[in-house]
């Protein structure tokens, strides 16, 4: 699928998500997103692919914004944040003397700072290739969990491309054993997440 950035305000976006069932009728009135499919290897492929053919378009966007669901044991079911930072939570060289989530060899800060240009609260993401739940978040480094941001960052820094990223929290609280705990709450995430994807015109307007 060729991408195509969204002009809001005057700046071009990349909106990207991971699945369909994430992508609500709030969410496709408003723009067309970019699939990556499931997790970080997935994620990095499209996003890289794709940040390539627009650069080589001469067409980057201004800003990327990946946007989905999110497990916590912290955050409130059903409620929206904007990413801080990500990190990488399946990234352990720590045997070699390589800080724990450091990639070795590539500059890059356990926890990769975000973009936040809306006005609603923030929070750590920690990024893997697993489905956490039951006590498994208690050693996890971070208030969220997904299976992609960290990998669309990395594709973001190697085209000078800043990235946002807003979760709606999905799942966390007990445990989770079938599809249908992360979906139950996706058509109200969809709503929310909507809503905060209408705070960015002014949130890019006053930016510039």
């Amino acid at each position: 699928m060729k991408a195509d950035c969204e002009t809001i305000a005057g700046r071009r976006v990349l909106f990207l998500m991971a699945a369909d069932a994430e992508y609500g009728p709030h969410l496709r009135q408003r723009f067309t997103p970019l699939m990556t499919g499931v997790g970080p290897v997935e994620a990095a492929l499209t996003a890289g692919a794709a940040l390539h053919d627009l650069s080589r378009r001469k067409a980057l966007p201004d800003l990327v914004l990946c946007l989905g669901s999110a497990g916590s044991r912290t955050c409130l079911l059903g409620e929206i944040f904007q990413v801080s930072s990500v990190s990488w939570r399946d990234m352990d060289a720590s045997r070699l003397g390589f800080t724990k989530g450091v990639t070795p060899f590539v500059d890059h800060p356990v926890d990769v700072p975000l973009a936040t240009p809306l006005p609603i609260p923030a929070a750590r993401l920690s990024t893997g290739a697993n489905i956490v739940g039951g006590e498994e978040f208690a050693g996890i480094d971070a208030d969220m969990v997904d299976m992609e941001t960290f990998a669309i960052a990395r594709a973001c820094a190697r085209h000078g491309v800043p990235l946002a990223g807003l979760r709606g929290i999905s799942d966390g609280p007990g445990e989770i054993d079938h599809i249908d705990g992360w979906m139950e709450l996706l058509g109200l995430i969809d709503e929310r997440l909507a809503a905060a994807v209408d705070l960015l015109p002014d949130a890019l307007a006053r930016a510039a």
